[in-house]
């Protein structure tokens, strides 16, 4: 029974230490609060420390970097471009006294978050252009087919850009830095997580890449249709010459056999002038042939040439 009525005093002194005392984690900071209010400073180094049991409470703030995912938002550039921009950042609790006196818990944290750091983005896109947002540097070369810009105009071409986004983003969080500040918040990185058009924005790009594609293969259909007509006319002109010099060579061979069969008629029927008269007859029956048909009419005179064959075969007796 004194065993039991020893322990009971050692029980209380273990209650009490318990109770009085608090640990903090290398992960934590501790704000002490008496009646709702802060007393003392924050602890922030881990250890054992101890309190008033009871009366004063315990209030655990993160030391470690915290995220912060921001919701997707609809923007407006300078150019007007409708946007929509998915940001996210990383940041801490600098102050832990600062912080708890103004926002509490990281609840409320996140939702000053939303609206500084939704607020410093929506500023800094509509201080910008498009190319502004969207490219990184400005020493960058964009590869591009010469073969498909050349002739097109701006068709394929980059605008130059100033800024860059990596600039972009240093504006919003130099500006959202300074005004996290005073809630005891230390602001370390904003980036943009995704950067999408609008859908009416995203179709009028659809139909512009289709209407410069269009141009192009415009201008290819345009050098084939010219490139064809070259084609063509030399092809023309080489059949021109071909059948020239065919004709040529035709007529040649022509002149040639004539000449050839006049110079043979020639020394047959000069032989004699029996065999000239035979020659003339021959001639005069092939003209006969030729021009005597049975719907043709021939009116003669009786000094034609034509005429005295005819005349002297009416003479002749049957």
């Amino acid at each position: 029974m004194k065993a039991q009525l020893a322990l009971i005093p050692i029980i209380l002194l273990l209650w009490a230490g318990y109770v009085c005392s608090y640990v903090v984690e290398e992960t934590d900071q501790v704000i002490i609060t008496q009646f709702g209010k802060p007393v003392g400073e924050p602890v922030t180094e881990a250890g054992l420390y101890f309190k008033l049991p009871f009366i004063q409470e315990i209030n655990r703030i993160e030391k470690r970097f915290l995220p912060w995912d921001g919701p997707s938002n609809e923007m407006s550039t300078k150019d007007k471009t409708y946007l929509i921009i998915d940001t996210f950042a990383r940041w801490r609790i600098s102050d832990p006294m600062q912080y708890f006196l103004r926002l509490r818990d990281e609840r409320s944290a996140l939702s000053r978050l939303d609206d500084i750091l939704g607020s410093e983005t929506r500023n800094a896109v509509a201080k910008h252009e498009l190319i502004e947002i969207v490219r990184t540097t400005k020493d960058r070369k964009a590869k591009t087919d010469e073969s498909l810009v050349q002739g097109i105009g701006k068709v394929g071409m980059l605008y130059p850009i100033k800024i860059g986004r990596e600039k972009v983003e240093q504006q919003i969080f130099e500006n959202a830095a300074a005004k996290l500040e005073g809630f005891g918040i230390e602001l370390l990185d904003v980036r943009f997580k995704r950067i999408n058009y609008n859908e009416t924005v995203r179709r009028r790009i659809y139909e512009r890449m289709v209407s410069e594609r269009n141009q192009i293969a415009d201008r290819f259909r345009s050098e084939g249709a010219g490139e064809a007509a070259k084609i063509m006319g030399k092809k023309e002109k080489d059949l021109q010459e071909i059948e020239s010099e065919a004709y040529k060579t035709v007529q040649q061979i022509y002149g040639q056999a004539d000449a050839n069969a006049s110079a043979i008629y020639a020394e047959a029927y000069s032989q004699s002038s029996d065999a000239a008269d035979f020659y003339t007859f021959i001639k005069t029956l092939e003209t006969y042939d030729e021009i005597l048909k049975s719907d043709i009419s021939l009116i003669l005179s009786t000094n034609s040439s034509l005429f005295k064959l005819l005349k002297s075969s009416s003479t002749v007796d049957p």
